[in-house]
């Protein structure tokens, strides 16, 4: 082999040798790019959620929770230990907003409230924070109540007697109405499972849900109901078959509170978010109390007489 053709072959192995490593290395920054980020999420979500700004939402510190819509996008979800109390003997508050993606301000709401988690009430409280809980809804062309399968999120969990009652509701009280179809089965959404493993593994004392637009509370559960949250007044709305509140209010006893904005679309006043926010907390504060895991059998709850 002459000396021409020893340096052609060791120069076509320099060729190869960079090439594979220029394939590894431009994989890997492919792979890495395809990985959203919390950024990649609230450019998503912000234009559809009023008097929220781009920092706020990336300040909200948004993890995936490991489950994922219908059409796949995370559900999102803030963990808060409590800071001022032991977390053992502190209550867990579970808070969910956007359950129905066409009620805007219901997720804007929960991405301002956590701005404020570290004033003193908030600190002596563990959360498990979901300000979009149908991001399919929300993030649809026009944004719609269902989800992507169709489902009424509010109208899927397995309240006793669903396969009956919640078919039943439907089609006699609503008319079929399509925006609150229950589904085929309790359950059947992939968002409204996680929400039913999450009472499961976070076992809260209170449950926060947020809707809008009529304006009231509605409350169940085993504590004194609060009065009002601002100007928020405490308003009965009924009990349907499949709804998270009779679920787990009524028949898992863990107190469910409503709350229903004014508007969907048009956020309250700040002074009012902020009154809601902390009339919220001093309720939780005076009438929620940790359960007793050590006193109480698994799924038995030990509460303060109202």
């Amino acid at each position: 082999m002459d000396a021409i053709t020893v340096i052609v072959h060791f120069c076509q192995k320099i060729l190869l040798v960079w090439l594979l490593a220029h394939a590894s290395l431009a994989g890997a920054a492919s792979k890495s790019a395809a990985v959203p980020t919390s950024s990649d999420w609230c450019k998503k979500l912000v234009p559809r959620l009023p008097g929220v700004k781009i920092d706020t939402c990336q300040a909200g510190a948004l993890v995936p929770s490991g489950a994922v819509s219908a059409q796949g996008f995370p559900i999102l979800v803030r963990h808060i230990p409590a800071a001022r109390v032991d977390n053992a003997k502190a209550v867990r508050v579970l808070m969910i907003g956007g359950i129905h993606g066409d009620e805007l301000t219901a997720a804007a709401i929960v991405f301002q409230w956590m701005q404020w988690m570290k004033r003193p009430i908030a600190q002596e409280f563990q959360w498990r924070i979901v300000p979009v809980l149908n991001p399919d809804g929300l993030l649809a062309p026009k944004p719609k109540r269902v989800n992507a399968r169709g489902v009424d999120l509010n109208r899927n969990f397995p309240t006793p007697g669903w396969e009956k009652e919640a078919p039943q509701y439907w089609a006699k009280h609503t008319k079929s109405d399509p925006r609150r179809f229950p589904g085929h089965a309790p359950l059947s959404e992939p968002e409204s499972r996680w929400v039913n493993d999450e009472i499961e593994r976070f076992k809260p004392d209170v449950i926060i849900s947020v809707h809008a637009p009529f304006g009231v509370l509605d409350f169940d559960g085993p504590v004194h109901p609060p009065n009002k949250f601002g100007r928020l007044v405490f308003t009965p709305v009924g009990v349907y078959p499949g709804s998270l509140g009779n679920y787990s209010g009524r028949h898992k006893n863990v107190p469910v509170i409503t709350i229903e904005l004014p508007n969907a679309r048009a956020m309250p006043a700040p002074a009012d978010v902020q009154r809601i926010w902390a009339d919220m907390l001093t309720w939780i504060q005076k009438n929620v109390p940790r359960k007793s895991l050590n006193a109480a059998a698994p799924g038995v709850r030990t509460v303060a007489a109202p």
